[in-house]
């Protein structure tokens, strides 16, 4: 359950690290026509997307996302607001960012912020997702299946999964939300909310280990 003491092992992290290489496509990156980001609880994302921005990656970008239970008190404005003001003291020009703040859950982020490109007169045919390092495979799977004529390409910050620990100063809402992340890849797709995706056998592995060790506060449910 959410809030349950549990103490994260060595064999936890282990297991962990093979889920967080899964979630990452490893996108050779290049210039797009937009970029969209989907908001979270890690103000990283949008440092991120500023600085791709910056080195010329794409022209626009949508921040797209209101709030859930575990960003609400972090970004009480809703996730796009929050970062669309961390990308201007970033030094990204207001009309380079489009904002999207309604969207509660991935699906909704990709169609949201197609609406909104559209709505603003653009059409990509190429978009870089820009998300947590163990959301690309999630946004990747996502948007196949909402906007299928797009061309997807995942970006998020280049780190280890032991220092993007030490940043967000919560291990146990990373890995609860990996293996939750890893459970919605899996379960979506008969859902007809994303394209299939392959998940090796020592990555299921790995997820029914942390699944029976009790990192399951952000299953489908939970």
């Amino acid at each position: 359950m959410p809030g349950t003491r549990l103490t994260i092992t060595d064999e936890h992290y282990r297991l962990a690290e093979r889920v967080w290489n899964y979630h990452q496509m490893n996108h050779d990156l290049r210039p797009v026509d937009a970029a969209v980001v989907l908001g979270c609880h890690d103000l990283g994302v949008a440092t991120c997307a500023a600085k791709l921005y910056h080195a010329g990656f794409f022209p626009r970008m949508v921040f797209t996302g209101g709030n859930s239970p575990s960003t609400a008190q972090v970004f009480p404005r809703g996730e796009a607001v929050h970062y669309r003001e961390h990308a201007l003291a970033l030094g990204v020009p207001d009309e380079a960012i489009l904002v999207e703040p309604d969207a509660a859950n991935t699906g909704q982020n990709i169609a949201f912020s197609r609406q909104v490109l559209a709505e603003a007169g653009l059409h990509p045919a190429t978009v870089m997702l820009v998300t947590m390092p163990y959301m690309q495979r999630r946004g990747y799977a996502t948007t196949r299946r909402v906007w299928p004529e797009v061309e997807a390409v995942c970006a998020s910050e280049p780190v280890a999964f032991r220092d993007y620990l030490a940043g967000i100063g919560d291990d146990r809402l990373v890995i609860d939300t990996m293996v939750g992340d890893l459970q919605r890849i899996i379960e979506y797709p008969g859902r007809g909310f994303a394209v299939a995706q392959h998940v090796p056998d020592d990555v299921h592995t790995a997820y029914q280990a942390l699944i029976e060790a009790g990192f399951t506060s952000r299953l489908i449910g939970a």
